[in-house]
């Protein structure tokens, strides 16, 4: 929630007084849910929750003709201090974005070799996929960015550097499963192995407690 009330209050700011179609028209060009996993339906929920904690305030109310009715805001003096806050954490802190793929590639061993190469494969095809649209737009950057401040593609070539990184790296470490590196269950004596874990836990962290 912290990144979708960091993205509505700023373009809020920057657009104020604005609707919260408008809003989430803008988000939307900008690929918020590929690189900021805000999904179209959280924003106008953002949109209410933040004015009734008192950080936007609600303009007006419009309807034109069957339409459904449309709210403007602008920023308070609140949602102005909450934007500041929020916008130095994310530029000096630095997260390690959140991936289950890192703790599901944990339990590489429960995998059998040739499905751990069949499943790196398969993420070069995913991440492929979810780029090449991104790709596209900035081989036509001119007219793509025609409209938008030159950050904005920037943060697009930052999703495709770093999703190109991740290519790179499966189509490495499948090779290595595949020539016969690392170890997997089906390979190993179990209760060997989990001796083997333990002494070397033991060794570098020292005895756990005695079992009962």
């Amino acid at each position: 929630m912290s990144t979708t009330r960091l993205m509505i209050l700023g373009l809020v700011k920057w657009l104020q007084p604005v609707h919260g179609y408008d809003v989430r028209r803008e988000l939307m060009s900008w690929g918020v849910d590929q690189w900021a996993n805000i999904q179209p339906g959280s924003i106008y929920h953002a949109l209410r929750k933040l004015a009734e904690e008192g950080l936007l305030a609600e303009v007006a109310t419009e309807q034109v003709g069957g339409r459904p009715a449309r709210t403007t805001y602008r920023v308070t003096r609140a949602g102005d201090q909450e934007f500041q806050e929020l916008l130095r954490r994310y530029w000096w802190e630095y997260q390690d974005p959140f991936d289950p793929f890192g703790a599901a590639f944990s339990y590489l061993p429960a995998l059998p070799r040739r499905e751990a190469v069949a499943a790196l494969r398969n993420r070069v095809r995913l991440l492929e996929a979810r780029i090449e649209p991104m790709r596209a737009l900035l081989a036509g950057e001119p007219e793509w960015s025609k409209y938008k401040p030159a950050h904005v593609t920037w943060m697009a070539e930052l999703t495709v550097a770093r999703a190109e990184a991740e290519i790179a790296w499966c189509g490495r470490i499948a090779d290595r499963i595949a020539a016969g590196e690392g170890w997997h269950d089906s390979e190993v004596d179990q209760a060997e192995f989990g001796r083997r874990w333990r002494a070397a836990i033991a060794d570098e962290f020292g005895p756990g407690p005695v079992e009962k």
